[in-house]
């Protein structure tokens, strides 16, 4: 079995994050960058699924030169070989066409991705490849089981759950629960230098959009107090200055 896992260079959620360019770039200076937590999700799951034997992972990123840190990593906690599509990321469409391209070629029986990268949250990368490659793909999945030639997904669904059984090959995006993200150790990360990371050209995408700026939530507000006892107080606050009722 064949596993590619789709592997987003994202800013640490501890980073402070600020605009450069008029508010239209990511200031990225002083920024410290991790594997997207969902794509470590989707990572671990594959590693489990391949071990013993049963198949080989690797991992693709489409970044430029500074995410190979972030590359590395994954081949630390356990993938085979790492491919890097050498192109800013500007947008999902632009990403999912990278994937395809690249899975195309090599004939992949399962494409992990995580849900979502948390910088943009978009939930849009998996769609996009299985729509590309024209496989079933099918996003926010909580279990992933692969046996044979087919796999069983189960997904949240409002009021329940969803349980799938789809035939190979298929694109999956993880969310929470279907592996636990694995650490690297040190035998890893020593032989993570000396797993292969291929660099590949892009392929070319039409641009069909682009960041116009960025803007900062608003901070909040202070907090007012009401008494238990003043309700008619709390309710003319909420009407006239919250505006909520």
């Amino acid at each position: 079995m064949k596993i590619l896992v789709c592997i987003s260079h994202v800013p640490d959620t501890t980073s402070k994050i600020t605009f450069s360019d008029g508010d239209t770039a990511l200031n990225t200076t002083g920024l410290q960058y991790i594997v997207n937590p969902y794509d470590e999700i989707a990572l671990s799951k594959a590693i489990s699924l391949a071990e013993g034997g049963k198949g080989t992972v690797t991992v693709i990123n489409v970044g430029e030169a500074i995410t190979e840190a972030t590359i590395r990593k994954t081949l630390a906690i356990g993938a085979d070989e790492a491919v890097r599509v050498n192109a800013a990321p500007r947008d999902a469409w632009f990403v999912a066409h990278q994937i395809a391209g690249y899975a195309r070629e090599k004939q992949f029986d399962v494409i992990l991705t995580g849900k979502e990268s948390i910088d943009y949250n978009g939930v849009q990368v998996a769609a996009f490849v299985g729509e590309l490659l024209g496989i079933p793909s099918v996003s926010t999945a909580k279990k992933i089981e692969v046996a044979g030639d087919s796999a069983t997904v189960e997904r949240e669904i409002e009021g329940g759950k969803e349980v799938l059984s789809i035939p190979l090959p298929i694109v999956v995006g993880t969310a929470e629960g279907v592996a636990e993200p694995r650490i690297p150790n040190m035998r890893g990360i020593m032989s993570a230098r000396t797993k292969p990371l291929t660099v590949i050209g892009p392929v070319d995408v039409p641009v069909w959009s682009k960041v116009v700026g960025y803007e900062a939530p608003e901070p909040r507000g202070t907090v007012t107090l009401i008494d238990a006892g003043e309700v008619e107080k709390l309710v003319d606050l909420l009407h006239n200055k919250a505006r909520v009722i």
